[in-house]
């Protein structure tokens, strides 16, 4: 800014002639400064000539003073500052600060520097804090996958077996157990039924009744050299079966192994269920005996085998904890029959533990089936658990 004008002293008016030379004073001291070479040139009115006088020179070019142009460029210097704070707020980015501040000078900030003026254009803050991670794109969503299986049923010969119930073959033909697993599990097979009672595999419970509701395989036959408590008899290759583990478990040096009930009719399984329900309830009777039509012993696949010693045959709830018991557990796979109901999942089957159920699906199921950790045909099938009665 100019240099102010002198105090005037309080209460004593100014003459026309002070104020004039006052006038002439300030002229000449704004002539005396250097003029600013970058402020645009502006023109002073010549005054008028007094009559008869020749008319003055035309009045010098002077240049605003340097005060002025300062405060021009200031103004345009704090607009373009405001236009990078409006870029803050619209973009919300730390970059455009950072930008504005490392970006080269402004030609109006180089002119004051060469008139010996600095301008400070410094931001306060701090610039060390790390900027946010980057992220390259946005995480893709986890899709589970699907259960998948191989179309077994283009296998005429596996197409062949199922007609002549030859499971052996028709697992065979499938490329194995596990692939005929997988494949009926995952909906892939609809040639294999789990609700045909002449097939080894088929699977019953409280969901899953017979079809039809009385069935009574074709065939028939007591286990040959095994102990039979009721006389009853059972498939011909449960039957068969039985009678080696009972053998080999002898032979083993484990004890006796003795059948206490195989097949049971529909008639029969109505007054079992019946006498069940006497004594302990609907609720209590279906933990323990399946209802008429829902039984693995109508369709002939199920043994129920007890412990016997020198002073006779225990109990269904004596087997568990004998050397019988813990050598049936260990070794019934072996031939065709796995566990049905095993501690610990009656959720999934709705029946209490049955150590002494024995289910027979046959020698390829039965190996995979303990090989591969399962303990419910529902799971190994992809069935539905089947802790109750739909009606």
């Amino acid at each position: 800014m100019a240099d102010p004008d002198p105090p005037e002293s309080p209460g004593v008016p100014l003459t026309r002639r002070a104020l004039r030379e006052r006038e002439a004073q300030s002229r000449a001291s704004t002539e005396a400064r250097s003029p600013d070479v970058h402020a645009p040139l502006r023109r002073r009115r010549a005054p008028a000539a007094a009559p008869g006088e020749p008319a003055p020179a035309p009045a010098a070019v002077t240049a605003p003073s340097p005060a002025h142009a300062r405060r021009r460029r200031a103004g345009r210097i704090g607009a373009a500052f405001a236009a990078v704070g409006v870029a803050v707020l619209v973009f919300g980015t730390t970059a455009a600060v950072t930008a504005a501040v490392t970006a080269p000078p402004l030609s109006e900030a180089a002119s004051l520097e060469a008139e010996g003026e600095t301008l400070d254009v410094s931001v306060e803050g701090s610039f060390d804090e790390p900027l946010p991670p980057v992220t390259d794109a946005l995480p893709s969503p986890v899709v589970a996958p699907e259960v998948s299986g191989d179309d077994i049923c283009g296998s005429e010969e596996l197409l062949a077996a199922l007609d002549a119930r030859d499971t052996a073959a028709a697992i065979a033909a499938a490329g194995g157990a596990e692939r005929f697993r997988s494949a009926v599990a995952a909906g892939t097979a609809p040639c294999v039924s789990l609700d045909d009672p002449s097939f080894e595999w088929v699977v019953v419970n409280k969901a899953r009744p017979l079809d039809p509701i009385d069935y009574r395989p074709e065939e028939l036959v007591a286990p040959d050299g095994v102990r039979n408590i009721p006389g009853t008899a059972m498939r011909p290759a449960v039957s068969t079966a039985l009678s080696a583990m009972v053998a080999d478990a002898a032979a083993a040096g484990v004890g006796e192994i003795a059948l206490l009930s195989g097949f049971r009719s529909y008639g029969t399984q109505v007054d079992t269920y019946a006498s069940h329900v006497a004594s302990r309830g609907e609720d209590g009777a279906d933990t323990i005996s399946a209802r008429p039509g829902h039984s693995e012993h109508q369709a002939g696949l199920a043994a129920d085998v007890v412990a016997c010693d020198a002073g006779g045959c225990g109990g269904l709830d004596d087997l568990a904890g004998t050397p019988q018991g813990d050598w049936v557990a260990a070794h019934a796979w072996e031939y065709g029959f796995v566990v049905r109901y095993e501690d610990g999942f009656t959720d999934v089957t709705g029946y209490s533990p049955e150590p002494w159920h024995l289910r027979y699906v046959g020698a390829d199921i039965a190996r995979h089936y303990t090989e591969g950790g399962w303990h419910t045909l529902e799971s190994f099938f992809g069935l539905p658990a089947a802790p109750d009665y739909d009606g």
